[in-house]
């Protein structure tokens, strides 16, 4: 676990950006019949946003295990990271006339702040857990979100590591509900090589999979999102185990 938090950037994205990134609405997010699981959650402002319509949010990241100044330093060096890499590879992200950078920036400021208040009067909500063995009972969430993880650490989650965190995010996440993923490409925009074979891999374990197309409106393109569901509870004694890599 220590290895993984070192070197996965604590990122704080807002509410706003969550339902850009993962094709949601706040409207859908007011109706979920129960709470959501944001995993990692990072130094972002979903939680606190999210209270605001009515939705309960449950964050779980190895870093709130942390002191809260070392989390707050590394949040602040992954909004630099952003900053630089903006500066250095903007082929990897929407032209600033789509999207101002600084904009983009504040939003993250303004969203880890939220953070850092929430945290601080809400620790209950904010659970530190890695992947891929979850603290969370079974069918827990009405729907799961993994945001810049599974697929764009390659050097970290390998292709049997990809399946069994996806089979628990699933596990956690209740018969009825759903879980999402993106993105599916590494840090460098690399799509991963070998999805088809984690998917099938995943149908193994009885969990269904498709690729969601949302539109991207910060710039006309598009975005793609790895949706996960399981039929019934009577199938979550395969999701522990079962065919893979």
């Amino acid at each position: 676990m220590a290895d993984i938090t070192a070197r996965v950037l604590v990122t704080s994205r807002p509410l706003d950006e969550y339902c850009g990134l993962f094709g949601l609405t706040r409207a859908r997010l007011a109706a979920l019949p129960g709470p959501l699981l944001d995993c990692p959650g990072g130094a972002a402002g979903l939680a606190a946003e999210a209270r605001e319509l009515g939705c309960r949010v449950i964050a779980t990241d190895p870093a709130y295990a942390w002191p809260a100044p070392e989390l707050a330093a590394r949040a602040l060096a992954a909004r630099a990271a952003m900053a630089a890499a903006m500066d250095t590879r903007p082929e990897l992200y929407p032209a600033p006339r789509h999207r101002p950078y600084e904009r983009y920036l504040r939003s993250w400021d303004r969203a880890r702040r939220l953070f850092t208040a929430d945290c601080a009067a809400h620790p209950q909500q904010y659970v530190a857990g890695a992947l891929p063995r979850l603290p969370f009972a079974d069918g827990t969430f009405a729907l799961t979100l993994s945001g810049y993880l599974v697929f764009a650490y390659p050097e970290l989650f390998g292709p049997a590591q990809q399946v069994a965190a996806l089979a628990e995010l699933v596990r956690v996440t209740a018969a009825d509900g759903e879980v999402r993923v993106h993105p599916l490409h590494d840090g460098a925009s690399r799509r991963c090589p070998h999805l088809d074979a984690v998917r099938h891999a995943l149908g193994e374990r009885r969990i269904a999979s498709e690729i969601h197309t949302f539109p991207r409106p910060e710039d006309g393109g598009t975005r793609r999102v790895l949706v996960l569901r399981t039929a019934d509870h009577r199938r979550r004694a395969a999701l522990r185990g079962g065919p893979g890599f």
